[in-house]
């Protein structure tokens, strides 16, 4: 990595939780020769929130001031739930213009999705599903498949991404990228930040959802119209959730076969994103291809803003 980078921190849903955390992703970061931009972002803390609405709002909105160096990354300190909140106080006309043909990086996930889908449906910016300050770079181990395609992304002009799941079905699809946290993005159906994606390749990930429920959410998707339009669906990590008896064998395996029962399009498993350990790089909004083979599944993508 490259020094004398900046990277401006965002937090705009919840606040850090363990200071530990904090305090090594700040340090890991700072190794790495970064400059770190609007470091009280991560010492704010209002009700269960970093900070409040405007506050949050303001740490994306002071972004457009010509008068601030633009940052390199503008990273999400940690999700948890907020975002949504602030999606009708942010400046998209004036984050477009500084920041639609530029190298900038903005890198997040989980409730960071609702940020991603409003900046590619109000701004056009291309933005990254990928590491946070506290969940990644200030674990205590950093893990190393997650820095590698973090790395890959910032000084490549292609991301790749191989993974051996056996896969179904043939499928040799390309279109627009886009996706995250599947809560998130089907709350966000009938508002005007979400994006009219045709012809796309949808990821999504979820954690402490049970099957049942993301089977809903995902029939919502298909209700409202939204996956017939895609090319593809990719189920990153679901995890956090507790089967129970009740369930009697209907487990994430089985939800997944009646889910693609009913879509019409083709589902790939596997991906690694998500809230588990492993986190590849996907750039929200840029072209892609996605080929599955007897052995797994190759999904590329470019065209997106890389930093060094």
């Amino acid at each position: 990595m490259n020094p004398s980078r900046i990277i401006s921190l965002v937090a705009p849903s919840g606040y850090p939780k363990n200071q530990e955390d904090t305090a090594r992703g700040l340090q890991w970061l700072r190794a790495q020769g970064y400059q770190i931009d609007n470091i009280g972002a991560v010492q704010r803390r209002y009700q269960r929130f970093a900070g409040t609405d405007d506050e949050r709002a303001a740490d994306l909105n002071r972004l457009v001031n010509p008068d601030n160096a633009r940052p390199d990354i503008v990273l999400a300190v940690r999700g948890d739930y907020g975002a949504t909140r602030i999606l009708p106080k942010l400046d998209y006309e004036g984050l477009r213009r500084r920041f639609v043909e530029t190298p900038t990086l903005f890198i997040g996930y989980s409730d960071f999705t609702a940020i991603q889908m409003a900046l590619l449906a109000q701004a056009s910016l291309i933005t990254f599903a990928g590491p946070m300050l506290c969940s990644d770079f200030g674990a205590e181990r950093p893990n190393a498949f997650t820095l590698r395609h973090f790395q890959h992304a910032l000084d490549r002009p292609r991301i790749t991404v191989r993974c051996d799941t056996l896969q179904l079905h043939s499928v040799d699809v390309s279109g627009p990228l886009w996706g995250g946290n599947l809560a998130i993005l089907a709350s966000l159906i009938g508002t005007p930040y979400l994006p009219q994606i045709d012809g796309g390749i949808l990821f999504v990930e979820d954690v402490g959802e049970h099957p049942y429920r993301i089977e809903r959410m995902l029939y919502q998707l298909h209700h409202a119209g939204i996956l017939a339009r895609q090319q593809a669906l990719v189920i990153g990590d679901f995890n956090g959730f507790r089967l129970t008896e009740a369930d009697n064998e209907y487990n994430l395996a089985a939800m997944i076969e009646q889910v693609r029962t009913v879509i019409g399009i083709p589902i790939v498993t596997g991906l690694p994103f998500g809230h588990g350990d492993q986190r590849v790089m996907l750039p929200i909004g840029a072209p892609a291809r996605l080929i599955t083979d007897p052995q797994g599944f190759t999904l590329t993508a470019w065209g997106y803003p890389h930093a060094i």
